[in-house]
């Protein structure tokens, strides 16, 4: 992560993103993962610890990479983004 990049921005970003596909149709199967993904978000978007953080943050690229095809465009690309925010918070 840059040193001009702060980590609470960076989180809640990650969060908004997977939660702006709530609405969108999305398969099933993919939804659980970005379902489980924006859980963990919206808990390391908080005042949380720098360690607690980049865990989430490890837990919700690992949830992302394991959602396969989404069966939408925009939700496709909004989980491509997400997944590069959980990289940056996680380090990667």
């Amino acid at each position: 992560m840059d040193d001009r990049e702060d980590p609470a921005v960076l989180a809640a970003s990650l969060h908004a993103q997977l939660e702006a596909t709530e609405e969108l149709p999305i398969d099933h199967r993919a939804n659980r993962w970005i379902g489980e993904a924006q859980a963990v978000a919206a808990e390391i978007r908080g005042d949380v610890s720098v360690e607690t953080r980049r865990e989430g943050a490890e837990q919700v690229v690992d949830l992302l990479e394991s959602v396969g095809e989404t069966g939408n465009e925009e939700a496709g690309r909004r989980v491509e983004r997400a997944l590069s925010l959980a990289e940056r918070l996680a380090g990667r």
